[in-house]
């Protein structure tokens, strides 16, 4: 029996190629990228060659998995599956903020008191303990150390603001009432728009008006690793419901029938509440 002709309750879709397809292009993107920082003048271009690729294998992935959707091919089993897999996706990016928010602890709580302490006072007399740091040696130069006011606490009321746009978005889509939703989540798009935007211009104020870059030591590299990758899920997430806008615009979903949205507000939610945390975290503590 053809997967067409089977029950949507027990459909599960066919393998593909393209897992490796993606693979492939994911491997050649990121060893571009290492042969990319040791100067090899052609690993820019089979870096961008391998994202391409990427994008291109993602978009038809994608694609054949609406089409599925959309054909009444996917029932309780597959919408579980989808679940789970989400549940799980969000669950390793957890382990990555809580690994990166371990690093920020183990420096400003154990090492930066370790190196101030009396063992380490031949070697450093003048050093002191104190966050943020430009380190025993002050390689990296004297810098200025961010601040909660103005774009941070800004940043923070359009996050919370777009989570509860996002809610609306979804009890209006429930409620089978889709030019609300598709208003309410277009806003939420826009917000996350301008999150990105301020914090690009909160980033060259750091290099430019403050001396603050990813060199200046333990304190530069923390910030810029715990806002930059938080930025990036930003992105990925505003991508994720740029796409089920899309989709809602062309008539996808139904009052019941809307995992695919209720997937990105997940990981819109956990982004808004790791940005809580780093920005109590980075900036006030």
């Amino acid at each position: 029996m053809s997967a067409h002709n089977q029950s949507p309750y027990y459909f599960v879709p066919h393998p593909s190629r393209h897992p490796i397809s993606a693979a492939i292009g994911l491997l050649v993107m990121l060893g571009s990228f290492a042969l990319w920082i040791n100067d090899h003048d052609w690993a820019p271009y089979t870096a961008l060659i391998g994202l391409l690729w990427l994008l291109f294998t993602l978009y038809h992935w994608f694609g054949d998995s609406i089409a599925e959707s959309e054909g009444g091919m996917y029932g309780k089993n597959v919408d579980r599956s989808y679940r789970w897999s989400m549940s799980w996706f969000i669950f390793s990016e957890v382990m990555f903020f809580g690994a990166f928010f371990g690093a920020l602890f183990y420096a400003r709580e154990i090492a930066l008191h370790q190196l101030g302490s009396l063992d380490y006072k031949l070697i450093w007399p003048d050093f002191s303990a104190v966050w943020p740091n430009e380190g025993p040696a002050a390689l990296a130069g004297h810098f200025k150390s961010m601040t909660p006011w103005p774009v941070p606490t800004v940043n923070t009321a359009l996050l919370l603001s777009s989570g509860a746009t996002l809610t609306v978005s979804h009890h209006a889509l429930r409620d089978d009432h889709r030019r609300k939703a598709i208003a309410w989540l277009a806003a939420t798009v826009l917000l996350g728009v301008c999150f990105l935007f301020l914090q690009g211009f909160e980033y060259f104020h750091a290099y430019n008006e403050l001396n603050l870059t990813l060199a200046s030591g333990i304190y530069g590299s923390t910030f810029f690793l715990l806002t930059g990758f938080h930025g990036f899920h930003v992105f990925l997430g505003g991508t994720m419901l740029t796409v089920v806008l899309v989709r809602m615009i062309r008539g996808h979903f139904t009052a019941d029938h809307h995992f695919a949205f209720e997937g990105a507000a997940w990981y819109w939610h956990f982004v808004d509440v790791v940005w809580l945390g780093l920005y109590v975290v980075v900036y006030w503590l």
